[in-house]
């Protein structure tokens, strides 16, 4: 999955992932007819299918579409099927325009209306927050209402895992190795890097056990203590990883055109197929 070609998709789509994963969402990509695909896996085993119009092929590159289409599906339940957001202009000169169609390629109304929609299904694990760059005042944003206990996602409410997460994920789009080092600094630096603190951590964990004055509060301070020095010698192991990635250098990747094309996406395969070749 780590090649260049992976790491080059994922940046051209993460101004779509990243705000879905910050809601507690499971995305992926995936290759659909003709073009790549966010698939966004939802609480109740139904899914998003994000992408650009499948037939006719999408000739620009990936992430970069004359507009977005987002469809929520089941596997198992075709009556689940709905339409979800459409910006992409219509080839039936007969068909009325949807209103999003004036939105084009804007990532940000589509984030939007997959927010309200989920919020509706009570299927967003991690409610809407009320910002401004979402043009919408705390007093005009419905409640997120809470998402029943059986749909509930595990990673709602995990904000320090969503936080590395979210360094995980501009890891996966950094543009340059030099960026990759900088992010690998905020992890590996030896006094305020996130193993120095998560090695903090564990010793204070060790330390609140031994209150405890009992023979397995000893105990157990032992495993922490042994866990924080293992995370200090892991430090030391990769104290160069950031000084060998900066010295990297990458090969851009090629972007081959895509396949012919169904103006709905259809399901996406369990794995991300290679870049489509050249044909003739």
């Amino acid at each position: 999955m780590h090649t260049a070609w992976w790491r080059e998709l994922w940046r051209r789509h993460a101004h779509i992932i990243t705000p879905l994963r910050q809601h507690g969402l499971q995305c992926d990509i995936v290759f659909g007819l003709s073009s790549y695909l966010v698939h966004v896996s939802l609480p109740d085993d139904s899914y998003l299918i994000i992408g650009p119009l499948q037939e006719p092929s999408c000739e620009r590159p990936p992430g970069d579409p004359e507009g977005w289409i987002v469809t929520r599906q089941h596997q198992d339940r075709p009556e689940l099927f709905d339409l979800i957001y459409d910006s992409v202009p219509s080839t039936d000169p007969g068909a009325p325009e949807r209103p999003e169609v004036r939105h084009g390629d804007s990532a940000t109304p589509m984030i939007e209306a997959i927010d309200q929609r989920l919020t509706h299904l009570r299927l967003l694990p991690v409610p809407l927050a009320s910002t401004e760059s979402q043009g919408m005042s705390a007093a005009a944003q419905p409640e997120a209402p809470e998402p029943p206990a059986e749909v509930a996602d595990s990673s709602a409410g995990y904000v320090y895992g969503n936080a590395l997460l979210a360094l995980t994920d501009q890891l996966n789009g950094a543009g340059s190795h030099a960026e990759a080092a900088a992010l690998l600094h905020q992890i590996l630096d030896p006094i305020n890097g996130l193993l120095d603190r998560l090695g903090e951590f564990f010793e204070a964990a060790g330390e609140k056990a031994k209150e405890a004055q009992e023979d397995d509060g000893f105990d157990l301070s032992y495993d922490l203590a042994d866990a924080a020095c293992e995370i200090r010698n892991l430090g030391e192991v990769l104290h160069v990883a950031e000084d060998r990635m900066r010295a990297l250098t990458a090969q851009a990747p090629v972007f081959r055109p895509t396949m012919a094309p169904a103006r709905t996406p259809r399901p996406p395969a369990s794995a991300l197929p290679p870049a489509p070749r050249h044909t003739r």
